[in-house]
C-alpha cells in the first residue's frame, strides 16, 4: 500500500487501478478526468476539486460536506437546488448574502441570538464534553476558537489593517500551512467561559464595524497588509471579507448543534 505524501503528480495516469479505501488529503485536483471508473470507500478531505469531468462512472451512496458552486450531473446543474433547499431547512440562511450595510446588521443580530442558545445548550453538559471531538470534527471549544481566529482574520487584519492580530487561543482550520506568527494550540485546553469571553470581544468589535458601515466602505477593496499571514498580503472586497465572516458563524454553529446533539447521546 502506497503513501504518497508532498509529491507531484500531476500529469500522471491511473488505469485499471483499484483505489477503493484510498483517502485523499489536502490533494488539489484540478482538471482530473475520471472515465468508466467505480468508486468506493474513498474519504476526500480538505481537497480542492475544481473543473473535473466524470464520464461512465457508477457513483453511489456519495455524501459532500462543503462549499458546491457547480455540480452537473447527467446533465443538471444541481447547486441551486441545493442551496434552496438549504434555505429551506434553515430559516434565516438567506439573510447571510446580504448586500447593503442595513441587511450586514440584521445578519449580524440573528447571528447573536442563534449562537446565544447553541451557548445555552452546551452549558447544560458536562465541561470535559466541549472538549470532546465527534467522528474526528472540531470540539465545541475548539469551533469557537477558531470562529475567533476567522474574525481576526477578516475583520481586524483584512479590513482594519492589524498585521498580526491572532489571540493565542485562535485556531486555523486544519489544512492550513504553519506560518509564523499564527497560533495553532491545539492542545490547549481553555475553559468555556475563557473563550466566550474572547469570543464577547470580537463578536463587539464586528459589531462595531457594522454600526458604523456606510455603502461606500462595503463596496471598497482593503488596503494589502505587508506582513505573512492569513488572508494573504492583498486586496479582498470589503463584502468578501463580511461574508466570510458571515459564513464562518452560520456554518460552524450548524456543526456545533449537530454535535451537541450527539454528546447529549452520549451523557444519556
Amino acid at each position: 500500500m502506497g503513501d504518497f505524501t508532498d509529491q507531484d503528480l500531476s500529469g500522471t495516469r491511473f488505469e485499471r487501478v483499484d483505489l477503493s479505501n484510498t483517502r485523499f488529503e489536502r490533494v488539489h485536483l484540478e482538471h482530473v478526468e475520471i472515465i468508466s471508473s467505480e468508486m468506493y470507500d474513498m474519504t476526500i478531505t480538505g481537497t480542492d476539486l475544481i473543473g473535473v469531468r466524470m464520464h461512465g462512472v457508477d457513483i453511489i451512496d456519495l455524501d459532500i460536506k462543503g462549499y458546491v458552486g457547480k455540480l452537473t450531473v447527467n446533465g443538471v446543474d444541481v447547486a441551486p437546488m441545493i442551496e434552496a433547499e438549504l434555505d429551506r431547512r434553515h430559516p434565516g440562511r438567506a439573510k447571510m448574502r446580504p448586500t447593503e450595510p442595513a441587511g450586514y446588521l440584521e445578519a449580524w443580530d440573528l447571528l447573536e441570538e442563534l449562537w446565544d442558545g447553541t451557548v445555552e445548550r452546551a452549558r447544560r453538559l458536562d465541561t470535559a464534553l466541549l472538549h470532546e471531538s465527534v467522528d474526528g470534527e472540531w470540539s465545541f471549544i475548539e469551533t469557537l476558537r477558531h470562529l475567533t481566529f476567522a474574525t481576526d482574520s477578516w475583520v481586524s487584519r483584512a479590513i482594519q489593517g492589524d498585521p498580526s492580530p491572532w489571540h493565542p487561543l485562535g485556531l486555523p482550520w486544519d489544512e492550513m500551512e504553519d506560518t509564523p506568527g499564527v497560533p495553532r494550540d491545539r492542545e490547549a485546553r481553555p475553559s468555556l467561559d475563557e473563550v466566550l469571553e474572547i469570543r464577547r470581544d470580537r463578536r463587539a468589535r464586528v459589531r462595531r464595524l457594522l454600526d458604523q458601515l456606510t455603502p461606500e466602505q462595503l463596496a471598497s477593496e482593503t488596503d494589502p497588509v505587508d506582513a505573512t499571514g492569513w488572508p494573504p498580503p492583498r486586496s479582498f472586497p470589503v463584502d468578501e471579507c463580511l461574508r466570510t465572516v458571515l459564513n464562518e458563524e452560520w456554518e460552524h454553529r450548524l456543526y456545533a448543534e449537530r454535535d451537541l446533539a450527539i454528546l447529549e447521546e452520549r451523557r444519556g
